[in-house]
C-alpha cells in the first residue's frame, strides 16, 4: 500500500488530463479507481436524467463521483484523506453532448457543434470527513464550421473516443475552435482556478 503524505489527496478518476494538470500545479495525488462501464455495472450512472439541465448534470455527477469514491476509499481501509472527483460535460443550448457511443455518434455530435457556440461545464467536488462541497467552471467555447471531410479525417484519429462532445481541445480539435471565452483548463478537464480555491478550504496547500 502506498503511503500517502498529509498533503496529499486522492483523485477519483483515470484520465490522464486530469492527472497532468493536478500535477502542474504541485498537489501530491493517488488515484482511487472508480468501476466504470461495462462488463462491470459502473459505479456512476451517467446518464442525464429527463429534462435535465447540464450544469444541474454536472453537478450532480461530480457529487455522486465524490460520494461514491470517499465509499470506496473507507471500504478499502485506505487512509482518510480529502477525494477529489471532477465530470465535464458539453452543452449546445439545453442539450447535453456526453461522451460518443460509436463513430456515427460522434460524426452527430461535431455536425452539432460546426460553427455554433457551445459551453462546456466541468464540476469538480471535494470529499473529506467534513463533507462534500462542489464547485462549477463553465467556459464558452466557438467553432469555425467543420466540413465533412475535416470530421471524416478527425475521427479517423480516435481522439473522439471517450471525449464528451467528441472532441479534445488539447489535441487536433484546438484548430476548429475559433473562439474560447472562461478556463482553458476547464475545458481540458479540470478547471485549475477553481480546483486550487477548493483544495485550500480542505488545507491542502500547493506551495510546500
Amino acid at each position: 500500500m502506498v503511503t500517502l503524505r498529509e498533503n496529499c489527496i486522492y483523485l477519483a478518476s483515470r484520465s490522464p488530463r486530469r492527472q497532468q494538470l493536478l500535477s502542474q500545479i504541485g498537489v501530491d495525488f493517488e488515484v482511487l479507481s472508480l468501476r466504470e462501464a461495462s462488463p462491470r455495472v459502473a459505479d456512476v450512472d451517467e446518464k442525464p436524467l429527463p429534462d435535465e439541465l447540464p450544469l444541474d448534470y454536472a453537478r450532480r455527477i461530480a457529487r455522486l463521483k465524490a460520494e461514491m469514491g470517499r465509499l470506496r476509499l473507507l471500504e478499502r481501509g485506505l487512509r482518510d484523506l480529502p477525494l477529489l472527483a471532477a465530470d465535464t460535460a458539453v452543452a449546445l443550448g439545453k442539450r447535453i453532448l456526453g461522451k460518443p457511443v460509436d463513430c456515427a455518434h460522434a460524426k452527430e455530435m461535431l455536425e452539432a457543434l460546426s460553427g455554433q457556440t457551445h459551453h462546456v461545464l466541468t464540476a469538480i467536488a471535494v470529499a473529506a470527513q467534513i463533507g462534500i462541497q462542489v464547485r462549477v467552471s463553465t467556459t464558452m467555447v466557438r467553432f469555425r464550421h467543420i466540413s465533412e471531410r475535416e470530421i471524416r479525417a478527425y475521427l479517423a484519429h480516435g481522439e473522439a473516443q471517450d471525449k464528451a462532445g467528441a472532441y479534445a481541445i488539447q489535441g487536433r480539435a484546438a484548430v476548429f475552435v475559433s473562439a474560447i471565452s472562461g478556463s482553458y483548463s476547464g475545458v481540458v478537464g479540470l478547471p485549475l482556478y477553481e480546483t486550487a480555491q477548493l483544495l485550500e478550504e480542505y488545507e491542502i496547500s500547493l506551495f510546500t
